[in-house]
């Protein structure tokens, strides 16, 4: 069973305007690398790469 508290919500940040756009849960015990996404930018109109935000 998983322990309660390695999940924790992260902020995405456009890597092309800086706007931060979507936020996601991580287990942070499993992946300690920060996460890279291609997702849609509304300020921008197009997707970037999104990265996760320190």
């Amino acid at each position: 069973m998983a322990k309660v508290g390695n999940r924790q919500k992260k902020t995405f940040v456009c890597t092309v305007c800086g706007s931060e756009n979507y936020r996601e849960e991580k287990n942070v015990k499993n992946t300690t690398d920060r996460i890279e996404k291609n997702k849609y930018c509304s300020k921008c109109g197009k997707h970037t790469p999104h990265k996760e935000k320190k």
